[in-house]
């Protein structure tokens, strides 16, 4: 085992930091939930259902993004103990990413009809997933035994970029192709299972 370079970065060290930006970024998705309904009078079931439906959704949808992508950055720091300036500076835009994740799911939560908000949150979940996918990339420029999880987080790319094109047309219809993001947890398991090539 090769001795780390003395001038390169303790993974470790950024994981405490990618806990407390993903916790923060997780909570403050439902901050301005509460303050979303204003009714006049006594709200009923379908009033609430027609203030809360689609903002759930988003929320539920931003908060297993940033889920998955959390256990997604942990694994791949688990793999990376040290890394060059490069890889802390991308590994700093992807938290960038997600502590801006609130922003676009208020403002998608809100509204989900209109396109240009549909296609900015389409490009938001995009560059969460080619940051990640770039950076599991380098993990496997690095070793070769993690072709798994690389191809596991090029999923959700291919997945968000046409569910961003979608948006910019029917923005109702993007938010479930979108949820077929997550396959890329099963893809990735099914390469873990399926047998080697014998060399």
């Amino acid at each position: 085992m090769t001795e780390p370079n003395p001038d390169d970065f303790e993974m470790r060290r950024l994981e405490s930091l990618s806990n407390t930006i993903f916790g923060v970024a997780m909570t403050l998705l439902a901050y301005d939930l509460p303050k979303a309904g204003q009714f006049k009078g006594v709200p009923g079931w379908t009033d609430l259902y027609q203030l809360y439906a689609a903002r759930l959704s988003g929320l539920v949808l931003s908060f297993i993004i940033a889920g998955v992508f959390w256990f997604s950055h942990h694994s791949r720091l688990v793999r990376q103990p040290y890394g060059s300036r490069n890889v802390v500076i991308i590994n700093l835009l992807f938290l960038l990413s997600i502590i801006l994740l609130p922003v676009t799911n208020g403002l998608y939560s809100s509204y989900n009809q209109s396109s240009a908000v549909a296609v900015l949150y389409g490009l938001h979940l995009t560059s969460i997933a080619s940051l990640n996918a770039g950076l599991w990339w380098l993990v496997r420029r690095d070793d070769q035994q993690h072709h798994p999880a690389f191809v596991g987080a090029v999923v959700p790319v291919l997945v968000f970029l046409p569910g961003t094109l979608v948006a910019m047309f029917a923005p109702q219809y993007a938010l479930y192709l979108w949820f077929l993001a997550f396959g890329g947890l099963f893809v990735r398991r099914f390469i873990q299972m399926s047998p080697t090539d014998p060399d």
